[in-house]
């Protein structure tokens, strides 16, 4: 059948199959419109998945890296000359993102699967050193299985791509749980995929419940999780539970730096991306700005002025700033800014509701000032259009204060403190600083990138995704994104051969031969 959004589906490849739950209407976020439906997958379809999945991984591990990594270009090759106007369509309006966005990030995504289709064809194992004499050693590589990958809605088909490119690449088969949110247009895209064996990759909708039946099927085998801190460690624990390798992607409040040394015009256009880009709905989105006394007034003057210029509007307009993702994430935007508020911040631009738009989840984007970091605000992650700032006498005490971290535990904030005084990990995700000056911004860098190495040192089961860049003069300085898996960091942009296989490919050390 031919996929429709006004149809509950599930998709096993090279086809979409009707689904028997009851129909959830899908609501754009601009309009308060209905898009489509969706249905949450029960337990006889995961099952038919499961089943489908496990049998084309059987064969599909028995091709060559060669082999396997056409099949890649293949998809690659589908991408590159697919239509994706529904597609991006479908996104604008599910979840509410500028359709320059949604048709970039999609239409973008075939060098992904070119990428690891080369790299599968160069590591296919490693030959150790000899223990003892006459004894050859070596460890070959295997795949898992079947992989899950549970995706966000903010990036769902670029994130999506990532890591069913490399568990492809590595013999596996794929099962995605789309977010709820963004379910149609995950759905649609995944026509790139009929070019490859039949049942390798399916898409199966459904909210928690689903996730949680395909990490804890014994035929399920991987796992790749990207969204919120919370639902991450819920993932670890879970595959921890059944010693299931998974990468968790997460995010966290992170901190951007503006020193004395700053060239101001460049830091409040940076920091305008910084903040504001998918309203303030990316995993390293800058909420923290901790902006030394020196140049505190002329940086929020000049950031200001360009955020004021945002156009705010629905994502299938010209704007710059669409909706909010659902109407329950606007209102922790609001409880966030109005508590700040309530404890002496001010609202420099934004702090409410756009009169011109007064339906939908839109929220105008806010600067607050005056903030203090035993505010709310500054504690939670807020994941929405708001740059907090923290005025700070001068660099010292902007770093000290950016690797401020609280331990929360039922809700209530227990302890506060950095890294080193809390033994635990950092919630310092992406600490930016603008500066001219070039030894200043590798000394932040090189601190950071320290942190983000050793975070599995410090004892917390998942730490937040760790990300690390500075600026000189608007130019990016160092930037290596880290992925936690189960608790350690492993990099994303530079991935090698045995970062793959660390990541979604089984690994098979025990394999010895004499």
């Amino acid at each position: 059948m031919d996929f429709s959004p006004d149809r509950p589906t599930f998709f096993v490849n090279p086809d979409y199959q009707p689904m028997a739950g009851t129909a959830k209407p899908v609501i754009d976020p601009a309009t308060i419109e209905t898009v489509g439906a969706i249905a949450a997958a029960s337990d006889s379809e995961i099952d038919a998945v499961l089943t489908t999945a496990t049998r084309a991984q059987a064969a599909w591990k028995k091709l060559d890296a060669k082999s396997r990594a056409k099949h890649l270009h293949a998809v690659a090759n589908a991408i590159e000359v697919a239509n994706f106007t529904r597609c991006a369509e479908l996104m604008v309006r599910e979840m509410g993102k500028p359709y320059p966005e949604a048709i970039g990030e999609i239409a973008n995504c075939a060098p992904i699967f070119r990428y690891y289709a080369e790299m599968a064809r160069d590591d296919a194992g490693k030959i150790a050193g000899t223990t003892q004499a006459g004894s050859f050693q070596y460890a070959r590589y295997e795949p898992y299985g079947v992989s899950v990958h549970i995706m966000p809605y903010n990036f769902p088909i670029l994130l999506m791509c990532w890591t069913v490119a490399a568990s492809l690449a590595a013999g596996n088969a794929c099962v995605i749980k789309p977010a709820e949110a963004t379910t149609l247009s995950t759905l649609d895209y995944m026509t790139v995929f009929r070019s490859l064996p039949e049942g390798l990759v399916s898409c199966l909708p459904g909210g928690a419940a689903t996730a949680q039946a395909l990490i804890a099927s014994e035929r399920t085998h991987a796992v790749a999780f990207t969204g919120s801190v919370a639902a991450g460690k819920a993932v670890a624990v879970a595959c921890a539970e059944r010693m299931k390798p998974c990468v968790i992607e997460a995010g966290g409040s992170d901190p951007l730096i503006i020193s004395e040394h700053a060239p101001l015009e460049i830091a409040a256009a940076g920091s305008v991306t910084a903040a504001f880009h998918l309203t303030g709905q990316v995993c390293t989105s800058a909420e923290r700005f901790f902006v030394v006394d020196a140049v505190h007034d002329r940086f929020v003057a000049l950031f200001a002025e360009r955020t004021r210029a945002l156009r705010i509007g629905n994502g299938m307009d010209k704007t710059e700033i669409g909706p909010l993702v659902s109407e329950a994430a606007r209102t922790k935007v609001m409880r966030l800014v109005d508590d700040a508020i309530a404890h002496g911040a001010e609202a420099v631009t934004g702090g409410r509701i756009p009169p011109a738009h007064n339906t939908g989840w839109f929220y105008e984007p806010t600067i607050l000032t005056g903030v203090t970091p035993d505010m709310a605000i500054v504690r939670e992650e807020c994941f929405g259009p708001v740059a907090a700032i923290c005025r700070v006498r001068d660099f010292d005490e902007a770093i000290r204060l950016a690797d401020r971290i609280a331990i929360m535990k039922d809700g209530e904030v227990i302890q506060i403190g950095t890294p080193e005084e809390l033994v635990v990990n950092p919630a310092t995700d992406y600490v930016a600083e603008f500066t001219r000056d070039v030894d200043r911004a590798k000394v932040i860098s090189a601190r950071s990138l320290m942190r983000a190495c050793d975070g599995s040192e410090h004892g917390g089961t998942v730490a937040p995704e760790a990300k690390i860049a500075s600026f000189s003069a608007g130019i990016v300085a160092a930037n290596k994104p880290f992925a936690v898996v189960n608790g350690t960091g492993k990099p994303i942009g530079e991935v090698t051969p045995q970062a793959v296989i660390d990541l979604l490919a089984g690994i098979d050390r025990s394999r010895v031969g004499a």
